[in-house]
């Protein structure tokens, strides 16, 4: 795209230069233009007016210059279509367009087997993404959103929409490259939801330090995962249908309860979920971090709190309702 635009650029300061060449030489705007035109396009079906002596050493002038640029741009421009850079590049400006009205979306850094798995996830529960990988092969028919360039650059994590952003997953192959890119999006965003891939167990903290909220070992987890089927298979198994089938009718989900939310401050009795949503309250996670397993009903809501509960889709919609006081 970039050889098309100089191309082109070349094409157009020819015209130009031709047509006000031949204005100097007596001829009218729209004479010039037409002289200039069917000389470079090697036409030349008449010569508008009689031409002297230093009007013929011009026109030889134009038709070297000229057709040999005239030439290359029709080439270039040929280039282009046959090959999809034309394509191509307005797929990209669409895209683009489409990144910019985006809000909430979460940012996947690096698309290998961790971050298609995180993408397929999100993008079954609704979510929309955006992916970041330098590797264009990767990116190559995926129907999601996408940034190619290296994501430690700022430039790239602005052109994936990290101002609007809900979350940001860095899922590089190197801890090194995870932990840059933590740094740069905190930088950028002190309020964005950073989870952070974590190829050795020593580089959690590291990587918690650089400003994610969470580092995730997936070898790690897999491993656990394994051993708990091993152990206890049915809980298990409950346990993963219910966090990661999007097909089943009952989830398990968090709900947040914000100072402004009609429910801070009251008990767990007195806010009456069950009754009023239906849901089933599993736990409660104070601002302190701590997890207050099947809370009993003196238990305050202090926000910031978050709620675990378990219940079907609209219960759970009917409890967001609830807690943001649209209900």
């Amino acid at each position: 795209m970039r050889r098309l635009q100089i191309a082109v650029a070349c094409l157009a300061l020819v015209i130009v230069g031709g047509s006000i060449g031949y204005m100097l030489l007596g001829f009218t705007p729209l004479d010039a233009v037409y002289q200039t035109v069917t000389t470079v396009s090697t036409v030349g079906f008449r010569e508008v007016r009689h031409l002297t002596t230093a009007g013929e050493i011009f026109t030889i002038f134009v038709i070297l210059v000229g057709v040999g640029t005239a030439l290359y741009t029709f080439g270039t421009v040929l280039e282009a279509l046959l090959e999809g850079h034309v394509r191509a590049h307005v797929e990209r400006r669409r895209m683009d367009r489409a990144i910019g009205r985006m809000s909430g979306h979460v940012i996947i850094c690096g698309w290998g087997r961790v971050g298609q798995a995180s993408g397929q996830y999100l993008a079954s529960m609704g979510h929309r993404i955006v992916v970041i990988d330098r590797n264009s092969s990767r990116l190559t028919g995926i129907e999601h959103a996408h940034v190619v360039g290296d994501v430690t650059e700022d430039q790239v994590l602005h052109e994936a929409g990290i101002t609007r952003a809900a979350s940001l997953i860095a899922a590089l192959e190197t801890d090194a490259d995870n932990v840059y890119v933590t740094l740069s999006s905190r930088a950028l965003r002190p309020d964005l939801v950073i989870i952070a891939r974590a190829r050795n167990e020593s580089s959690k903290s590291k990587l918690l330090r650089a400003g994610a909220d969470r580092a995730v070992n997936p070898q790690l987890i897999g491993g656990r995962r394994m051993a708990a089927f091993a152990l206890h298979p049915e809980v298990t198994e409950f346990l993963d249908v219910v966090m990661h089938d999007e097909t089943l009718e009952f989830q398990i989900e968090q709900v947040e309860i914000r100072p402004e939310s009609p429910l801070a401050g009251r008990t767990v009795r007195e806010a009456a979920l069950r009754e009023s949503t239906g849901v089933l309250l599993l736990a409660i996670r104070t601002d302190a971090g701590r997890f207050l397993a099947d809370p009993p009903p003196e238990t305050p809501l202090e926000p910031p709190a978050t709620l675990i509960a378990f219940g079907a889709p609209a219960q759970l919609d009917a409890l967001r309702n609830k807690a943001e006081g649209t209900s």
